[in-house]
């Protein structure tokens, strides 16, 4: 099974997260001879042997003076079947922000669980965290078994346990001890109830059904408009899903103003077909009012415009949310001042009504990462208090009973693609004022 993988750890703190990913690395060959050597001489917690494996990730002097994952470790490695970037993620709830980031990019969760304490509320807010994020499929990593005796009616309480936990998501439960090796990279003789594939096994041939980004509708947020001279004007940025071609009609949203793309130039010359994730400039055959945060797309699958939305917010920042402050909200390559409907403390997930004081152009998260997601700036300290995935657009008519027919009127028109929509929307409204 060829291709790349990325893949995080998750679970609660001490349930081995760090250990197993070393001895991963380590039985697999995938460590140079010089990690292995400083991590013997850096070992001191001998009741894990000779090798503390967890060293190979936790690198922070903090992390091995606790014996706990802060940061997220990101492991590049390569077996002869597959490629695979690996997050290792903390467990402490104190880092549950750190876990979110890690998990943002994956593809594939792997929980590790102790057999001895089953599931625990971390586990659960890893599990929750990394479905919020778009990851359907886990390897339940039942760790520790060494200390239950490889009892089966362990592994299978808490393989139950998750079952319910993850719903219509795709689980394979593996019974492991990282410590000593069971399972991870070979089959394991103290556990001949199992007849699965060990962890890396399934890793290497794990089908992944990650939709191709190039197939879905175009989305082309605008990072910077190029003029080097009066004969030229390009549109430079990231193809983020969907394929371009010159000659193709394309929507420049918000203004929803039509065009069709002339040139596809980059620095090795122009293109004849571009797609998703390369980065391009593209010029097209008007001259329109476009600038940077703007959307080139395509027109018979637009993305939604609007000033409000319903999103699932993970707080990051030890001050709380407050609704009476303005934050600054980056969702791609656009920046605007955002309010923020209720109060968050630090790690908690919640929906939340956003409401921006420009219209922003988006997706879905579960249509678009790229498109469907966004940070919340602190303008006071510039740290990033939060981060967001857009579930949809709030419908203006039914939430704006309290303001006037003026007022909503104006709304109407503002969030409008073209002149003639937006008659047509006024008109509609009037209609239903005056029944």
């Amino acid at each position: 099974m060829s291709g790349l993988l990325r893949l995080c750890t998750a679970g609660s703190v001490d349930d081995g997260k760090s250990t197993l990913i070393g001895r991963l690395l380590y039985d697999s060959h995938t460590v140079y001879e010089d990690q292995v050597r400083s991590v013997s001489r850096a070992s001191v917690n001998r009741s894990a042997g000779p090798i503390d494996f967890s060293l190979f990730t936790d690198g922070l002097r903090a992390e091995r003076e606790q014996g706990i994952t802060i940061d997220v470790a990101y492991r590049y490695f390569a077996t002869a079947r597959r490629k695979f970037i690996l997050a290792d993620t903390p467990g402490h709830e104190q880092y549950t922000r750190n876990m979110a980031t890690g998990a943002s990019t994956a593809d594939l969760a792997v929980l590790l669980v102790d057999a001895r304490y089953g599931l625990r509320p971390q586990s659960r807010r890893h599990a929750h965290i990394a479905r919020l994020l778009g990851i359907s499929t886990f390897v339940l990593a039942v760790n520790k078994m060494d200390l239950v005796d490889f009892d089966r009616g362990a592994f299978d309480a808490v393989h139950e346990d998750f079952s319910e936990l993850l719903g219509d998501a795709s689980l394979h439960a593996i019974p492991i001890s990282a410590l000593h090796g069971d399972n991870v990279v070979a089959p394991s003789e103290r556990t001949p109830w199992f007849h699965g594939p060990s962890l890396l096994d399934y890793l290497e041939t794990v089908p992944m059904c990650r939709a191709d980004a190039s197939q879905k509708p175009l989305r082309f947020p605008v990072q910077l408009v190029l003029r080097p001279s009066q004969d030229f004007r390009g549109y430079a940025g990231q193809i983020h899903a969907g394929t371009i071609r010159p000659g193709d009609q394309v929507a420049v949203w918000p203004s929803g103003r039509v065009a069709s793309v002339t040139r596809i130039v980059t620095w090795d010359g122009d293109l004849p077909l571009a797609r998703a994730p390369m980065s391009v400039t593209l010029t097209l055959d008007r001259d329109l009012d476009i600038s940077r945060g703007d959307l080139i797309g395509t027109i018979d699958t637009p993305p939604h415009v609007a000033e409000r939305f319903d999103a699932e917010v993970v707080w990051m920042d030890e001050r709380p949310l407050d609704p009476a402050r303005v934050y600054l909200l980056k969702h791609g390559t656009r920046v605007v001042t955002a309010e923020l409907s209720r109060t968050l403390a630090l790690n908690q997930i919640e929906t939340v009504a956003v409401s921006t004081a420009n219209q922003l152009v988006f997706d879905g998260y579960h249509d678009n990462r790229a498109t469907g997601s966004f940070i919340i700036i602190d303008p006071a300290t510039n740290f990033t208090a939060g981060a967001g995935m857009i579930l949809n657009p709030i419908d203006e008519l039914a939430c704006s009973d309290h303001r006037g027919p003026a007022a909503r009127l104006a709304q109407l028109a503002r969030g409008a693609a073209t002149d003639s929509a937006a008659a047509e929307a006024v008109r509609q409204a009037l209609e239903e004022m005056l029944a």
